[in-house]
């Protein structure tokens, strides 16, 4: 495999993986259904399990689901952020068409990429507390930006490599 190859290969494996988590973001309640459906997250198993960190957890998934059910019934102009959020993921899949045709002259993509992942990180640990997010779910959402920027470090490393190559040629 030649290293434009590689570069391409792991572009569209992050354009794919935008888009499957912009899209989920549009069926959120049904999500949150299944979610408690497939755990068996409901008032009667949250007052058997006692205390402790799955319970609360699960609590707390379950106040997430009770809150875009009923914010859904009530206002439901407000899941037009959750649409805003679907859209930003796959306007920013789109800017990787740059790199993807050329990733020497849009390496920056990359790098900017790199930056919004590192960015997570102070994100989810100021706002996460202030919206009362339990700290497990703090790590889960800096989880995104540790394996997302993962690929786009050896893509940038692979991107060097080709201008090398070609600088050779």
């Amino acid at each position: 495999m030649n290293t434009l190859f590689k570069i391409r290969v792991i572009i569209v494996f992050y354009m794919v993986a935008l888009v499957v988590a912009g899209a989920s973001a549009f069926p959120v309640e049904w999500e949150l259904d299944v979610l408690c459906s497939i755990c068996n997250i409901n008032p009667e198993s949250l007052a058997g399990m006692g205390d402790g960190t799955v319970q609360s957890v699960f609590s707390w998934i379950y106040g997430v689901k009770l809150g875009i059910t009923e914010t859904n019934d009530k206002y439901p102009y407000l899941a037009y952020g959750f649409d805003w959020l679907a859209f930003a993921h796959l306007v920013i899949a789109a800017l990787f068409v740059g790199p993807y045709r050329d990733p020497v002259k849009n390496k920056w993509i990359i790098y900017w990429a790199m930056f919004a992942c590192i960015s997570i990180f102070p994100l989810a640990f100021i706002c996460g507390p202030i919206r009362q997010i339990p700290f497990i779910w703090t790590l889960v959402d800096c989880s995104f930006g540790f394996f997302g920027i993962m690929p786009l470090l050896l893509c940038a490393r692979l991107i060097k490599q080709y201008e090398s190559e070609l600088s050779k040629n």
